[in-house]
């Protein structure tokens, strides 16, 4: 069985990151142009504090999944919170550990930084990922409201 590797994002993972966002995109169906490619490209690798941060899962060479997260500060403790702000394995893929393996490094590295915990959101209707979700974190009852600047 070939070992699974949870590593950062590099330079050289850009072309698989490419496809793997472009997929995780049309799954919530929509897209964005390569301007916010970039963009969030550029930001997962400055290495800023408070900037994103993300691994790559790798299997037989091969990227199959990704995550990024962000800390940041919340009014209600003094350490940082972090957020998981996507994540995505290759379907085919998915059921075998991936997922789970990429929440629990970004997981490892909030406790590292003394953060609160981690937290993340999901459509209701993404009954694949909550199954893993349901088994690993807590629901909760946070209902998510947006207002678009024009």
């Amino acid at each position: 069985m070939p070992e699974l590797q949870i590593r950062p994002i590099t330079d050289q993972d850009r072309p698989e990151w490419d496809r793997m966002f472009t997929a995780y995109l049309a799954f919530y169906k929509t897209s964005r142009p390569q301007t916010v490619y970039d963009s969030s490209f550029a930001r997962l690798q400055s290495g800023a504090d408070n900037e994103f941060k993300g691994f790559i899962a790798v299997k037989d060479g091969q990227a199959i999944g990704f995550t990024h997260y962000l800390f940041h500060r919340h009014m209600w403790s003094v350490e940082n919170s972090c957020y998981l702000q996507d994540l995505y394995v290759d379907p085919e893929i998915r059921g075998t550990g991936a997922g789970r393996a990429l929440i629990e490094a970004v997981h490892a590295e909030a406790a590292k930084a003394g953060a609160t915990g981690v937290y993340w959101l999901t459509q209701e209707c993404n009954k694949t990922a909550r199954q893993l979700y349901d088994r690993i974190g807590e629901l909760t009852p946070f209902v998510k409201y947006t207002k678009p600047i024009n």
